[in-house]
């Protein structure tokens, strides 16, 4: 798979599934824009992704829940290299497990700000660019959108939401020849992992309930999901519409459940 030539711009690029997202695509040769708040850890990562080669990363701070961020973040990846390819819109949140009775409707407006208006409001601002280039557009929902997660109403339903959003999307813009895609990570080693199991009251027992979840018996990279977003944007020119699961099989075969009264 090969990007060389082309730009894209990765949101919430500069950890987890953003950084292996970044290193994928400059290892094919990209130009690749990583957007963050974090303008201490961004540089860093742009330079240590760049030295790898041979593509080059580049860092433009944003918050995507700003509006004038996201406008700067489009108009300085354009200006910079004359094009967009690809927008892997990444960045988002899950929130700490409880039951609907502990988020506040204010938890649950913040949330869909940032997991799926910003999503919206990038895809809207990239268009006009991606349409010239006969691009594509990767969103990043979640497995549980598809099977639904404990405690965990609020963020369940913005990917849904990004999920559903990915395929009205790709309808409208066959007409430009722009590709809409999403993907649905499963359980992905990535620092909110490692706190989660920081902060278990059995670290060990975390992370082995964590590995054991997928058929695979481990949990994903970041690289690999990467690679599938890459696949969609570069060699995966007779898909749109679909939301392809990454997950080590977690939600194929039957599991011991029962409802605790």
């Amino acid at each position: 798979m090969n990007f060389a030539g082309k730009t894209v711009i990765v949101t919430g690029g500069t950890q987890g599934i953003g950084e292996g997202c970044a290193a994928v695509f400059a290892a094919a040769g990209a130009s690749v824009v990583i957007a963050s708040p974090d303008d201490r850890r961004g540089p860093q990562v742009a330079a240590a992704l760049t030295a790898r080669g041979p593509g080059h990363v580049h860092f433009i701070r944003c918050d995507v829940t700003a509006d004038g961020d996201r406008a700067a973040l489009i108009s300085g990846a354009v200006e910079r290299d004359g094009r967009l390819d690809c927008l892997v819109n990444n960045a988002g949140w899950h929130p700490p497990h409880k039951p609907i009775d502990d988020f506040s409707l204010d938890d649950f407006r913040a949330l869909l700000e940032l997991n799926v208006v910003s999503v919206f409001a990038l895809a809207k601002l990239a268009l006009p660019h991606l349409r010239r280039t006969r691009g594509s557009i990767v969103n990043v929902a979640s497995l549980v959108a598809t099977i639904g997660q404990h405690h965990a109403t609020t963020y369940v339903a913005t990917k849904g939401a990004v999920k559903s959003f990915t395929k009205a999307l790709a309808v409208d813009e066959a007409v430009h020849g722009v590709r809409v895609n999403s993907i649905s990570p499963g359980n992905v080693f990535t620092p909110l992992w490692q706190a989660a199991i920081d902060a278990a009251p059995d670290p060990v027992q975390c992370r082995e309930d964590g590995e054991a979840a997928q058929w695979a018996g481990r949990m994903g990279t970041p690289e690999e999901v990467g690679r599938l977003c890459l696949f969609l944007a570069s060699d995966a020119t007779f898909t749109t519409g679909v939301d392809h699961i990454i997950s080590g099989g977690a939600e194929i075969g039957y599991g011991r459940k029962a409802i605790a009264r």
